[in-house]
């Protein structure tokens, strides 16, 4: 007897939480889809391209004096004075070891400057998530990338989101 009002509370249990379950409110959003697609994007990265503009044509001449520098060794270094030559040697050394640290610091600088403006467009699209979430009483919104399957009667609040974001 105690088993069965064991069993019997437990179906009761379950049949409750599959109530429950049944009653949530889900939507789906594409989130990589509206950042490819939002115009904060495009904005970003005119803005980078121009604020790294000056840095990239000074690494690209460098580089240039460095090709022609090296030419010059290739071609001249057999038929020139010893002297000549390792003092050419040394100053591609010395020019070399000076691009690479500037190119280095330039492509941390570049990389943390981007995942900085991509960062503030994903707040921006996950605070409209939120806000549409909430005034449409979503119990829960999921990314499509996280997501293999999801029903057609699922909603996919991604095109409303991205004309939000803009």
């Amino acid at each position: 007897m105690k088993n069965q009002m064991y069993i019997l509370g437990i179906m009761i249990w379950l049949i409750q939480i599959n109530y429950v379950d049944a009653s949530n409110k889900i939507a789906v959003v594409n989130i990589a889809h509206i950042f490819q697609q939002s115009s904060q994007r495009s904005e970003s990265i005119k803005k980078l391209e121009c604020e790294f503009k000056d840095r990239a044509s000074e690494l690209e001449m460098m580089e240039h004096d460095l090709q022609i520098k090296m030419q010059t060794l290739q071609r001249d270094g057999a038929t020139m004075k010893e002297i000549d030559r390792n003092k050419l040697e040394k100053l591609l050394i010395a020019q070399r070891e000076l691009f690479s640290n500037k190119a280095k610091v330039f492509q941390q600088d570049n990389h943390s400057r981007q995942t900085e403006e991509r960062d503030k467009i994903l707040d921006i699209i996950f605070t409209v998530v939120k806000n549409m979430a909430k005034r449409e009483n979503y119990d829960i919104v999921i990314d499509t990338s996280s997501v293999v399957y999801f029903n057609s009667r699922i909603k996919d609040i991604t095109n409303p989101v991205a004309k939000q974001v803009g």
